[in-house]
């Protein structure tokens, strides 16, 4: 019902089918050789992104009677990143294009994000395992070492991240360039929260030195320390996510990967 009410929005002539993804509002259009990339209620800085060649290009913003927002990209029809891809220098540059962005930074504090906190983050992550933590030891174990590791948190060194850098969030353009798309889940926070997940799950430790040169970082302790604690909590957040769905080998997955974490400072 809701792909025929855009379909009648887009006019005639143009179909739409499921674009996949978590939230089910994306979709692609197709007109005769036109093809575009539409999205109900989009992120609202996609038009900061779009001008700062972050994502495909924005080509319009229109508003429904009932108050949604709906937004055309320009298609890119080109395949996301390989794993092995995301230890390229031109990954660790657009993300650090990104985290360096004073414009996004700028307009995502005007729309009322204050920074989050690691205080934030371990109580919200406590609260959603509380019964977790009762079935399984390691992940209570887990949530002590949280605690016992609280890192640093420098509130003014906090960046806009994009919070989900999985590889399919990346593609490449015809012309080169890169892209990282899908931002409904951005958030103000230190960028550790985006760094950890992607050295850890994509780039060989040996290679995370020169990896963070290209991003313009040097491998501190203090990055060091902040990278571990952040990724323990997505080993448990996705040892929870796989727990209610009951992937028994998605959860030996993770959990493996946080025990070899938590024996680093062992």
């Amino acid at each position: 019902m809701r792909v025929k009410r855009l379909e009648h929005f887009m006019g005639e002539g143009w179909q739409l089918r499921s674009a996949g993804g978590a939230t089910g509002e994306a979709y692609i259009a197709e007109q005769g050789e036109q093809k575009l990339f539409i999205k109900r209620n989009s992120s609202p800085f996609l038009a900061v992104l779009s001008a700062e060649g972050i994502v495909p290009k924005l080509l319009w913003t229109k508003r429904l009677e009932n108050g949604d927002v709906i937004t055309a990209q320009q298609w890119v029809d080109r395949p996301e990143l390989k794993s092995y891809e995301m230890n390229h220098d031109s990954v660790a540059s657009l993300l650090s294009k990104i985290h360096r962005s004073k414009e996004l930074l700028d307009m995502f504090m005007r729309m009322g994000n204050r920074p989050l906190s690691p205080t934030e983050i371990l109580a919200n992550l406590d609260l959603r395992t509380r019964h977790l933590q009762e079935s399984l030891l390691y992940v209570k174990e887990a949530m002590q070492w949280l605690t016992d590791n609280f890192p640093v948190f420098y509130e003014e060194k906090c960046v806009v991240c994009h919070s989900d850098v999985n590889h399919n969030n990346w593609i490449n353009n015809e012309d080169g360039s890169l892209f990282l798309i899908d931002w409904d889940g951005a958030q103000v926070a230190d960028p550790a929260l985006d760094l950890a997940p992607l050295l850890y799950l994509y780039v060989p430790k040996q290679d995370w030195e020169e990896w963070l040169k290209g991003y313009g970082e040097e491998l501190s302790e203090d990055l060091t320390l902040r990278m571990q604690w952040h990724m323990v909590v997505q080993c448990i957040d996705n040892i929870l996510w796989f727990w209610k769905r009951e992937e028994t080998a998605n959860i030996t997955k993770w959990s493996h990967l946080l025990d070899d974490i938590l024996q680093e400072r062992t």
